[in-house]
């Protein structure tokens, strides 16, 4: 198929699977040059990595054409008058944005009543399993949109869990990527020391390719190929509390040994309950910072810092605050910007995770356990179930080191993951288990039942 044709198709699906019929809802905006794009690659013989490939990205990052809105009504009619740097790189590999994906709005910050996958702009997206369930967040448009075929990439971004969860939920593959390789100049902040933008795929060499994009690296694909021996740390604390998720980890971890996969059990100390307080606070602290930062720069934007978004929030609660509240961002205007409680808070927390990380790889490659359980049921203003989840992300997200999910299985009809996590910079062996995993479990790409 020409890249017409491709796009043609994703347009297709977007039109009659996600804007209606199913109403998956993780499509908030369509490029409207889009087919242009196609057609100037179909003559073209290119050789570029991406040529013509239609891809999503999520809609906190900047793309000419597309709104950036962090699914907020303050950013919606704010046009992007630049491409980012990661807009950029796409199009310089080929590829056709076709389109923004719905996302938690704000990025999942907002309140602890949030529900993942609704903004005020995109409305709630669906799982494409089952509709009633959660698509996860806050990347939640970009992988029920993979995961339902609508495209085979999009780009997500993850603070602590917003690749992972909804690449787990909906069923695809995700990957957050060490803080810094990909630049977020461009992307809605929430936090400069935990923000990554990633690829999100239908699998592990998709995604690898994706990421060679966007780093520039150009080392995954090979890593994807590669059968390098490895040991693997099998870490007992991240499980979930659903037997049955546990069953299938232990049941996939089985498969890697018979590969020559070389198994280690590890013992890591759970996070406290101050361990969770201060990455919190680092996060608002932040957060009022960069997000100043970026909306003072950002041409034409209504809303210049935080107090701003909140005060557009209650002169527009009608449908900002329909669902849910605002009381995470209250919070951080009291916590204020960085400052010495940050830099305290942050040291602390930066030592810990380095600590587990340290602990946890001292004589292994990387670490391996679940991440979440099966897609709960959305609730609009009772918040997310993370009850079944581990805390397999929580570590990765402080110490700015990468993590990756696939596909395990199925529980009562619905995704799981397993997860993997590497020290940083070593992507090239967090891709390499996935494949070899992927390769193992022999799952395929998994299809969605649409069930509603």
């Amino acid at each position: 198929m020409n890249s017409s044709d491709l796009v043609a198709e994703a347009l297709e699906k977007i039109a009659t699977i996600d804007h209606s019929g199913y109403e998956l809802k993780s499509v908030l905006a369509i490029s409207a040059d889009a087919e242009d794009q196609a057609r100037s690659y179909d003559s073209a013989n290119s050789t570029l990595p991406l040529a013509g490939f239609p891809i999503l990205i999520k809609d906190n990052i900047e793309a000419v054409g597309l709104p950036a809105s962090a699914g907020s009504l303050a950013l919606s009619n704010t046009p992007v008058i630049q491409d980012s740097p990661i807009a950029q790189r796409l199009r310089a590999a080929g590829a056709v944005i076709v389109g923004a994906t719905n996302l938690s709005e704000w990025a999942n910050i907002r309140s602890d009543k949030s529900t993942s996958g609704w903004s005020a702009v995109g409305g709630l997206t669906a799982n494409p399993w089952r509709y009633s369930q959660s698509a996860g967040g806050s990347s939640s448009g970009s992988g029920a949109a993979v995961a339902a075929g609508l495209t085979q990439w999009a780009i997500g971004s993850e603070t602590d869990g917003s690749i992972i969860c909804p690449a787990s939920l909906n069923g695809c593959v995700g990957i957050k990527p060490t803080v810094g390789s990909v630049p977020t100049s461009g992307v809605v902040p929430i936090s400069k020391s935990q923000d990554s933008p990633g690829p999100m795929a239908q699998t592990v060499s998709q995604a690898a390719l994706l990421l060679d994009v966007l780093t520039g690296k150009n080392i995954f694909q090979a890593a994807a190929n590669s059968e390098r021996q490895l040991r693997i740390g099998v870490v007992k604390q991240w499980m979930t509390l659903d037997d049955r998720v546990n069953a299938l980890f232990e049941s996939s971890v089985h498969a890697l040994s018979k590969i020559g996969i070389q198994i280690i059990e590890i013992d890591l100390p759970q996070p406290s309950e101050a361990n969770n307080d201060d990455e919190l606070h680092v996060m608002l602290h932040e957060l009022v910072s960069d997000l100043a930062s970026y909306l003072g720069a950002r041409v034409g934007t209504r809303v210049k810092n935080l107090q701003d978004v909140v005060e557009f929030n209650r002169a527009n609660a009608g449908n900002e605050l329909a669902h849910f509240g605002q009381e995470v961002f209250e919070k951080a205007l009291v916590l204020g910007g960085r400052g010495s409680e940050y830099e305290v808070e942050r040291s602390r927390n930066l030592a810990w995770a380095n600590g587990i990380l340290q602990l946890g790889l001292s004589n292994v490659d990387l670490l391996i356990g679940c991440t979440y359980g099966p897609a709960w049921t959305s609730t609009l203003g009772q918040g997310d179930d993370y009850g079944t989840a581990s805390w397999i992300t929580t570590v990765p997200a402080i110490a700015g080191t990468p993590i990756g999910t696939i596909p395990m299985g199925l529980v009562d009809g619905l995704p799981v993951g397993l997860g993997f996590v590497v020290g940083r910079d070593q992507e090239h062996l967090l891709i390499s288990a996935m494949a070899q995993a992927e390769k193992a479990l022999n799952l395929g790409i998994l299809r969605p039942t649409f069930i509603k």
